[in-house]
């Protein structure tokens, strides 16, 4: 069997995962509205393309990695590994790590702010981001096959860019108006003066 790894998996895998959140998109559509189904699917897929992206070894035909030729601690280089800089001002691979956690930012925000705990549950979803950037690169450091680098500065530009989304969402909010759908229970429906409209 050949070793997963390399850009076509990463799409094949992205492709499955789109289809599959697309499926609990329009489920979550059909008994709670479309825009609620638009960020169920747009905050499924962001997650798991996150992990894709990130845990997918990045060259095919890889292989087997020994255990003592993999790194056995993070790196606290706040600089990070790539040459070009830290966090967005560098490009490359510290934008893009940032850029990997702004859907999922914008779109819990507005899967979220459906229920009125929405003041509640943003922060805590901030906070779920964070720790599964922490996982992520927990996962790095221990997992040697996967040939990936444990790094800090990962962490901090993928929480940056999960501020930045859920900052989006935030401004999106106004515009949107996800709670709209409470009454009527996502299908139009106006309850107003015993009569629906």
């Amino acid at each position: 069997m050949e070793p997963i790894g390399g850009i076509t998996w990463m799409l094949l895998f992205a492709a499955a995962a789109g289809l599959f959140s697309l499926v609990v998109g329009l489920a979550v559509g059909r008994r709670m509205g479309a825009l609620a189904g638009v960020a169920w699917f747009g905050l499924l897929w962001s997650l798991v393309v996150i992990a894709i992206v990130t845990l997918v070894p990045a060259r095919n035909g890889l292989g087997y990695i020994p255990a003592d030729e993999h790194a056995t601690r993070c790196s606290w280089n706040i600089n990070g590994p790539a040459p070009g800089g830290f966090w967005i001002f560098g490009g490359g691979q510290e934008l893009l790590n940032t850029l990997l956690f702004v859907p999922a930012g914008v779109f819990g925000v507005v899967a979220a702010s459906r229920w009125r705990a929405g003041r509640v549950l943003v922060p805590l979803g901030l906070l779920a981001l964070a720790a599964y950037s922490l996982g992520i690169e927990e996962t790095q450091l221990h997992v040697a096959r996967i040939d990936r680098a444990c790094d800090v500065t990962d962490i901090i530009d993928n929480v940056s860019g999960a501020l930045i989304g859920v900052a989006a969402g935030l401004v999106l909010l106004p515009v949107l108006r996800p709670w709209r759908a409470r009454s009527g229970h996502g299908h139009g429906t106006v309850t107003v003066r015993g009569r629906r409209r």
